[in-house]
């Protein structure tokens, strides 16, 4: 397996790190020239500039005419246009391409898509660019979220492929003794079989960091993949899926083992999700299609990371300046477009206590909505953390949003400096009466927070908690001096089976998620049913299909 060894030492280290969960990365997050080459930037960038308003370079079967869907937030033309595909005939192609695959094993596999990945990592400038334009990341962000940070959510999903499928061995004897009489022995061999076609469903947001995981944990288990872009974002995952398609047909493999489907019909979609071919799904996005999809794609594993209400609880601080630093950059950064990003901030109707003296409810509003406007008073730095706002019915979300309840914060718009039909916005920060659940109690997505007047710190873990149990969260946040009552927030991540994040007053933020040490999502509640990156992501993408025969008397030992 020239490939497998060729990345051995790679997968080594991820599999020694998933061990571990210190930090660690093989793909470094600093788009240093030294690292990725002295024009690598320019390079990449250039090589985006070249798709655009063109045919992309991608020959699919069943190929219907050509689309261009995307629309770029920074108000770039992008006009790309890609394979509209017929979703019967991309299903054929994926099992024809299956046994072939399948035949690979699991080191031939992992060799293969090793090599893809690295490719992949080489290419970060261009993706990183491809995903600044179709989602309205800020630089910085789409260079990390979009290239190094994508590339380690891959290479664990790969790594944690190949420990479920290394505990299978290949064969054995069995020997079983019948005391007097000769022993019953028997030769067993064991296969790992893919499920079948995997459909693997984008989002708008992040196209790389979403898509990867499901698409390598298929493609590692034995599963021909189709990838289902966003159609807002769809550049971003047609590069990688080429790159895929490249390294496999240089290995003599049938290249549509990957393909990209790409229809803006809501039944082409649907009718794909429930081809009785299609044995898993992995979905980024609405309750609405992710519930949608678990509801009637009966015959498929839906592994669905969906919405839900990431709250934080403030109690107490003994550093409140850095506590109003670190939510503000929360709150801001990518305009809260991030299944992650605090949405509730839950404070006690009389107040915190604070290193800076006592702070009442309207005073914490006052300082937290002076932080994120302090933030965004250098146009450079705003429009980077901020990056653009994706969709106009994102920007309607905070209209309606700022009619509720008492208004701290109003959205502003920003001009770019680079790009002058650029949706820059604000965020909003709306203050709640704790009744007021009918309001907090969903999530609205974009960059909208809610400070919410509690009745006291208890009942804070009390309003928390009803909120995580009815919609989910993949975030949970808690700022006290009081060890109890971090124990009763840890109590409480525990029982609603939400990440929890502790005081974080330094440069680590509640919405952000490392890989091969945090696990994004924990699969145990209404926001998401499984998890970056786990063995249960991986483990049930296979079987392991066995066969035995008797082994005649003498011929044991050969066998």
């Amino acid at each position: 397996m020239p490939l497998f060894d060729t990345h051995r030492a790679l997968l080594d280290g991820a599999l020694d790190a998933l061990a571990t969960r210190g930090h660690w990365t093989p793909f470094p997050e600093s788009p240093s020239p030294k690292v990725y080459g002295e024009t690598g930037q320019a390079d990449g960038q250039a090589a985006v500039a070249a798709l655009l308003g063109k045919d992309f370079p991608l020959q699919q079967p069943g190929e219907q005419g050509r689309l261009a869907t995307e629309r770029s937030p920074y108000g770039v033309a992008l006009d790309v246009r890609y394979p509209d595909c017929d979703v019967h005939a991309l299903v054929a192609a994926a099992q024809a391409a299956e046994p072939a695959w399948q035949a690979l094993g699991a080191q031939g596999r992992v060799g293969v898509l090793l090599e893809a990945l690295m490719r992949i990592h080489r290419r970060s400038h261009e993706i990183a660019h491809a995903v600044m334009l179709t989602t309205g990341q800020g630089p910085m962000m789409a260079f990390q979220a979009g290239g190094p940070h994508a590339q380690d959510r891959a290479l664990e999903a790969i790594a944690y492929a190949w420990k479920a499928m290394a505990d299978v061995p290949g064969e054995a004897l069995w020997d079983k003794p019948q005391g007097k009489n000769p022993p019953l022995v028997m030769q067993k061999h064991y296969e790992i079989v893919g499920r079948g076609v995997a459909l693997v469903v984008g989002c708008a947001t992040f196209p790389t960091w979403n898509t990867y995981p499901g698409l390598f944990a298929a493609l590692a288990t034995g599963n021909p993949v189709i990838v289902k872009p966003h159609p807002h974002a769809v550049l971003p995952a047609a590069i990688s899926v080429n790159i895929l398609r490249e390294v496999l047909a240089e290995q003599g493999l049938d290249p549509n083992t990957v393909t990209l489907a790409l229809s803006p019909r809501a039944e082409d979609t649907q009718a794909l999700a429930t081809h009785s071919a299609v044995a898993s799904i992995d979905f980024t996005g609405s309750n609405q299609f992710g519930r949608w999809l678990i509801d009637n794609a009966r015959q498929a594993r839906v592994y669905a990371e969906m919405a839900g209400v990431n709250t934080v609880i403030l109690e107490s601080t003994d550093q409140y300046a850095a506590l109003l630093r670190n939510l503000a950059f929360t709150l801001s950064l990518y305009s809260g477009q991030m299944c992650t990003t605090t949405q509730n901030l839950l404070v006690p109707r009389g107040g915190i206590a604070t290193d800076e003296g006592h702070k009442s409810f309207e005073q914490v509003c006052a300082d937290l909505a002076a932080a994120v406007t302090e933030l965004a008073s250098n146009p450079r730095v705003a429009t980077s953390v901020l990056g653009a706002v994706g969709s106009p019915e994102t920007v309607a979300r905070m209209q309606r949003a700022s009619g509720q309840g008492h208004l701290v914060l109003a959205s502003r718009a920003l001009p770019h400096p680079e790009f002058a039909n650029a949706q820059i916005h604000t965020p909003v920060i709306v203050a709640l009466e704790q009744a007021d659940s009918a309001i907090y109690g969903q999530e609205c997505f974009g960059p909208v927070s809610y400070l919410v007047a509690t009745d006291s710190g208890a009942a804070s873990l009390q309003v928390a908690e009803a909120t995580l149990r009815a919609h989910g969260a993949l975030t949970l946040g808690v700022y006290s001096t009081d060890r109890a009552y971090i124990d009763a927030a840890i109590a409480l991540g525990r029982r609603t089976r939400v990440a929890l994040s502790i005081n974080l007053t330094q440069g680590v933020f509640v919405n952000q998620s490392a890989s091969f040490s945090d696990y994004h999502a924990t699969g145990g509640n209404p926001a998401a049913n499984a998890s970056y990156t786990n063995l249960a992501f991986v483990a049930d993408r296979f079987v392991i299909v066995q066969r035995r025969e008797h082994v005649q008397a003498g011929s044991a030992a050969a066998a």
